[in-house]
Formats: C-alpha cells, structure tokens, sequence
C-alpha cells in the first residue's frame, strides 16, 4: 500500500532585501515547517496545519506580520488576515483589526462563529471580544518591528502564509500580515481578502504575498485554481501566467501552492522570499533567496 499523499508550504514574505544574514528566519521556518509535517504525517487536517503554521509565524517575529509587524502612519497596528477550508469552500477573515496577538486564529474564528466571511475594525473586535482569542494589553511593548527605519517608505511588504494538502485530499490556505510598512490607517490588503491573496478549493489552496493592490486587481489567488479548470493548466504554468499578469501591471510579490496531487510552486519576482515546503516524499527545503 502506498504511503498518504500530503505536502505543506509555508512563507514568510516576499520584497525587498532589508538585511544580509536571514539563518534566523531559516532556522524558525524549518522549525515550523518540521512539526506541520509531523501533524500531516500523524493525519492531521489541511486546515489545522495551516492555521498552527501561520500562528507560529505571527509569534515568531522575523516577518512583517504578528509580532513583527509595523505601525501605520498613526502608529497603530492594524492587522489582517484569512483562512480557507477548500474541501467545502468555507471561509473566514479580519481586516484592520487591533489588539490580538494572532490574526489567523481571529480569521478561523470568523469561519467557524459567524455567518459572514470578513469583518474588518472596530466591528470585528467587537465580534472577537465573544470568543477565547489571546490579546495585547500594551501593544508598544509587545511588536518588534523587523523595520523599524522610517526611511523605509517603500511599502516594504512581509506577509505570512501557509497551504497544505492532508491525508484525506483536503485542501487548506491561511495568510496574515501587518500590511505594508508606512500604510495608511484603514488599509486592507490582499491578504484578507478570499480570492485575492488567500484561495483554497478542490484543486488547489494558494497564498499570496507582495503588494496587494496588484493581487486584488488580478483576484490573484483564485486565478490561479481558474487557470486550472478552465485552460487544464499544471500548477506551475497557472501559477507563472498569475505572476506575469502582475508583472506586466508592475505589480511585485510572490505565492506559493499546492495542488490536489501534491505539486509545490512558489514563483517570485522580487529580490527575495522566504519560503520552504515539505512533501510526503521526505522533500524538505527552505530558501530566501
């Protein structure tokens, strides 16, 4: 009997290069990455792997997104983030929220306690403040910005995302990030948006990351599962013919995906991503550049 087919990707963002040593994200990647891979081994969900995943990148610190993140022009924190269930295609999302320490588990209670699929402000905090979700008391004390220089008004970028393919055939996507550095408050990105940065359906769970107003403008995520379907694409040239339509819009930024056979791509058009996989068949790597 063969083994299961399952295969998990993660990253860390996508952009500019902001310094020369990144072992320590490499090094907290594999981390990350090792224990999704023992979850999917032991049976684990596409959904709760990815969720777990994209929680330890928030906590992590090293990318612009959780703990990481930067304030907007007002110096507050705003967060987005959203998670896809592609075996039925159910969905949940926060946009601008403030006060929690892990946006994705805000987007997964979004899913699993309401009707709607993205709240965003003040009235997802209010929806949020029902449910057992860990907050920040003092923000200035908690987030480390990984840029910190106001010089940098680049719009650097450093979404976080996660898909993965179970032992069942189960499709799941999660993305969360702080935005881009400098945004303006009221700022929503790509990330919380379903179809735009964040995608998962019976083909193909896809996570999106760069600068998300290209993305909205080519509903870059779901695309790519279209290109599938509609043109019989493989994954790799869905995934490239998506990115190329965001070049040729000047649009920089990278994604990564999984399809419903295990096949990985992670196409970029950036200076870096970090990114990293792991597959059923003991594939394993992590790479920035």
């Amino acid at each position: 009997m063969s083994d299961p087919v399952w295969a998990i990707a993660i990253h860390g963002g996508s952009g500019p290069s902001y310094k020369d040593d990144y072992s320590d994200v490499s090094s907290s990647m594999k981390k990350i990455l090792e224990a999704a891979r023992r979850d999917l081994r032991k049976g684990a969900s596409a959904l709760d792997v990815v969720q777990e995943a994209v929680h330890e990148l928030e906590d992590s610190g090293l990318h612009i997104a959780g703990r990481g993140s930067s304030p907007n022009t007002k110096g507050k924190w705003e967060q987005d983030a959203a998670i896809m269930d592609g075996s039925n295609r159910r969905a949940g999302a926060v946009a601008a929220i403030q006060g929690y320490k892990n946006p994705v588990d805000c987007a997964r209670a979004v899913m699993k306690h309401s009707q709607h699929i993205l709240l965003s402000g003040k009235g997802a905090e209010k929806f949020l403040k029902k449910r057992d979700l860990k907050t920040i008391g003092n923000p200035h004390g908690y987030y480390r910005p990984i840029i910190s220089d106001a010089s940098y008004d680049d719009g650097t970028h450093g979404t976080v995302g996660a898909v993965a393919l179970d032992s069942e055939g189960r499709l799941a996507s999660a993305t969360s990030t702080g935005g881009l550095t400098n945004k303006p408050p009221g700022r929503i990105s790509d990330s919380a948006q379903i179809g735009s940065g964040t995608w998962a359906d019976e083909r193909v769970a896809v996570s999106c990351t760069g600068q998300g107003e290209y993305f909205m403008r080519v509903n870059a995520a779901s695309d790519v599962s279209a290109r599938i379907r509609y043109t019989r694409s493989d994954l790799e040239n869905a995934t490239a013919c998506v990115l190329e339509e965001i070049s040729l819009l000047g649009g920089q930024g990278g994604l990564i995906a999984i399809d419903r056979l295990g096949r990985v791509a992670m196409p970029f058009n950036t200076s870096i991503m970090k990114r990293g996989f792991a597959t059923w068949r003991d594939e394993f790597d992590v790479k920035v550049f």
